[in-house]
């Protein structure tokens, strides 16, 4: 009773503070009538995936105008899903189990495997290379292609809020996690080598959000106190960029993104306004004009350079942070959002997928900055603003009691092999023969290079499913 106790309360702690970079929405922020407990964009921001107490939704980001829903399910309360990518593999956690992690194809309605862990998950992150799940304190690390752990980093500093991030990017395969619960320590894991690479002090105050560059190599970095954005090499630690979001104090960022060609870094949080930093170095004027060096700011701006070594590292610091490149004013405040920024129809788009259950889209100017234009709003829940792109049936499985303290290999299943291999070929899986059926299981594992119980990460068809068995 003990331990059930304390998963409920780590369970409704983790979605009080939600989950960096995506959004868990199960509190008292969320709008009932929305019903959405998660909105998290995939790892290319081409689709949205949406978790609430009916099921979860995938929709896509195609069209500004129209947002096609790719694919619906509602037969249990999801409060994590993450897609990889564009493929059909979806790995998801419910309410009803939030010790259980599943893995489906979500287009076949086939559970690949499933995993059980001793505590409440608190997020999932993946790439083509490895699944991360997040505990309270430890951290699993499996090799997504077959999902073996590879892995487990334990007595993590308490991370009731579930906060890591993987890299998309699976050549530079790092993961973060904050190194403590009292500072703002940035701990950075090859999740290739498995091994840690090193401990960044980003902040004075315990971390709110992180995120990696696309390609890996530079990791954003937000406190508790949410007045400033850190920009760090991931290699060696160094900073590159710092940018000033406020001077508000106790702002909650809700979560931080790169634009896919780095240039961008958006950052959204429980205040009206997203700001949009451009990752440059400022240019300096070869010569300074007549009238901007008597202006006040030329005056000021002088004066702090001249006076840097004997004013306070505070002040001399405010004036070297950068300042948001563009803004985006939301209709709301005080909600869980979550922001990204992705090319459209050929145009750069900044979105946001708020606890109303709503997604906005805004346009970003990105020679001039400035306010940013709402060109779209589109309803979450089902209701409108939708086209149905590939409506697809699914029926879900059923949910096992059993708990595992640590998740063990996957093993297959024969049923669901016989199912799967009935999809293949259009037929029951009854009016089959077990040669078809076995001709076909070694048809969906075999991919280059011939390793046994790999799965095909490209190809639809070759997603092979197994059962995790617990014990």
């Amino acid at each position: 009773m003990q331990n059930l106790a304390r998963n409920v309360d780590v369970l409704t702690q983790g979605l009080k503070y939600g989950i960096s970079g995506l959004m868990n929405l199960a509190n008292q922020t969320a709008d009932p009538q929305s019903g959405v407990f998660f909105v998290n964009f995939n790892q290319d921001c081409t689709s949205l995936a949406v978790g609430s107490k009916s099921g979860y939704k995938i929709f896509s980001l195609s069209s500004v105008d129209q947002l096609g829903k790719i694919f619906e399910n509602d037969t249990e309360d999801v409060f994590i899903v993450e897609r990889l990518f564009n493929s059909s593999l979806m790995a998801m956690v419910s309410l009803s189990s939030p010790r259980k992690l599943k893995v489906c194809h979500f287009r076949k309605g086939t559970e690949i495997c499933n995993y059980s862990y001793s505590n409440t998950i608190l997020a999932v992150k993946l790439n083509r290379a490895r699944l991360v799940v997040c505990l309270e304190e430890s951290l699993y690390i499996h090799n997504i292609r077959d999902m073996k752990v590879l892995h487990t980093i334990r007595d993590t500093p308490p991370n009731l809020a579930g906060l890591c991030t993987l890299s998309i990017n699976s050549d530079n395969c790092y993961l973060a996690y904050p190194g403590s619960n009292t500072i703002g320590e940035v701990q950075i894991f090859d999740a290739t080598n498995l091994q840690a690479k090193t401990m960044i002090p980003a902040h004075e105050s315990p971390l709110a959000a992180l995120a990696f560059s696309p390609n890996g190599t530079k990791v954003a970095t937000a406190s508790e106190k949410g007045t400033v954005i850190r920009v760090f090499n991931v290699n060696d630690g160094t900073k590159l960029f710092e940018f000033r979001r406020g001077v508000k104090r106790c702002v909650s960022i809700s979560s931080l993104a790169f634009s896919m060609d780095s240039m961008f870094l958006c950052c959204s949080s429980n205040t009206e306004t997203v700001h949009i930093f451009k990752l440059e170095e400022p240019k300096e004027a070869p010569h300074q004009q007549p009238e901007e060096a008597q202006s006040w700011m030329g005056y000021l701006t002088k004066a702090v350079s001249a006076s840097a070594n004997y004013l306070p590292s505070q002040v001399t610091d405010v004036f070297n942070q950068g300042r948001a490149f563009a803004s985006v004013h939301l209709p709301f405040q005080g909600l869980k959002n979550v922001c990204a920024i992705t090319t459209i129809q050929k145009v750069l788009r900044l979105l946001v997928a708020s606890a109303d259950g709503y997604l906005y889209v805004y346009n970003l100017d990105t020679n001039e900055g400035g306010d940013c234009t709402l060109l779209k709003q589109h309803r979450l829940d089902g209701k409108q603003d939708e086209v149905d792109c590939a409506t697809i049936s699914t029926t879900g499985s059923g949910e096992s009691s059993g708990i595992a303290a640590t998740a063990i290999q996957a093993v297959p299943n024969t049923a669901c092999i016989n199912s799967y291999a009935g999809a293949l070929r259009g037929r029951s899986p009854d009016s089959m023969s077990e040669s078809e059926k076995y001709e076909e299981w070694l048809a969906a594992t075999e991919s280059p290079p011939k390793a046994s119980g790999t799965f095909r990460l490209d190809d639809d068809a070759e997603f092979p499913p197994v059962t995790q068995r617990t014990e």
